[in-house]
């Protein structure tokens, strides 16, 4: 058993040193593509993890019809902290609304001298759990607030959320569907390339096929020499994918002018970098699977 398991290594070894043109096409087309998917996907993932980090200013707003009493401040905190989806709860009175209003105006807060004091209203500033900062959280903590208290009015963002949500969902889809396109098309080119090797080696499988060589005998080397193209693909695209992080997409998002500052790029952990090289060996398989059958019956 080993000394056939050495044979079948050997074989696929010398199998690719004796066609180094075919197999050099083959490892770089599995290379670029699991680098164009690992790519496409780290570029996902830190878009997401980048909108993630947009939606901790996202906060609800309720404008009351009236200021709460000074007794009552304190309870209805409480009250609100109460709701499930509701992390944090802070009151701005008239007066500290005010006070804001001049801060932002700069230089020019003299406007407002003369102005009531209670020219802006009460309100209440809700912050969210992480798990809720998204459009139907907000909902749900709006419904609750409409039957919890008094409210003039609320502002949470309503067109950024949709249009944030929206984003997302289509970056998903394109991700998806953009995924499985380039990992069909991989194994579409991998598997002709290979057909190219077995096509030069033809003569040699119908010599085998002849002289009494089992099916296995014949097909287990090729299937190990696509495995080990995958593995060198996988390999290969995995330095590529870490040079082009390192020198091109780490510098490209932290001179975005939108990236937070505490903003951390996300590489592939090392189970996903496993599943790639996994990948490529899995793809090498295929690649050789499909090519057999148009040469050797299994």
């Amino acid at each position: 058993m080993l000394e056939n398991i050495r044979y079948f290594i050997l074989r696929a070894v010398r199998n690719m040193r004796q066609w180094p043109l075919l197999c050099t096409a083959a490892i770089l087309t599995m290379a670029v593509a699991l680098a164009t998917v690992a790519t496409f996907f780290l570029i996902v993932v830190n878009i997401e993890q980048l909108a993630q980090s947009w939606t901790k200013e996202i906060q609800v707003i309720a404008y009351l019809d009236k200021a709460v009493p000074p007794r009552e401040i304190s309870k209805t905190i409480e009250k609100l902290k109460k709701i499930p989806e509701v992390a944090t709860v802070a009151y701005v009175s008239p007066e500290a609304a005010l006070q804001r209003f001049r801060r932002r105006l700069g230089n020019d807060s003299s406007l407002l001298q003369g102005i009531s004091r209670n020219l802006l209203p009460a309100s209440f500033e809700l912050g969210l759990h992480p798990d809720f900062r998204h459009q139907q959280g907000v909902e749900k903590v709006v419904r609750q607030l409409e039957n919890s208290i008094d409210i003039e009015d609320l502002r949470y963002g309503q067109g950024w959320l949709e249009r944030f949500n929206a984003f997302v969902d289509m970056l998903r889809f394109v991700g998806m569907i953009l995924g499985g396109f380039l990992l069909f098309a991989a194994l579409f080119i991998v598997s002709n390339t290979i057909k190219l090797t077995l096509y030069a080696r033809r003569d040699e499988l119908e010599i085998m096929a002849l002289v009494g060589a089992t099916m296995r005998f014949i097909k287990v080397p090729f299937l190990l020499e696509g495995a080990l193209q995958g593995v060198l693909g996988g390999l290969l695209s995995l330095v590529f994918l870490a040079v082009v992080f390192k020198f091109i997409l780490e510098q490209s998002i932290q001179s975005f002018w939108l990236t937070p500052a505490d903003f951390q790029l996300l590489f592939l952990t090392l189970n996903q970098q496993i599943t790639l090289v996994v990948g490529g060996m899995a793809l090498g398989l295929l690649g050789s699977l499909a090519s057999l059958r148009k040469f050797v019956r299994i």
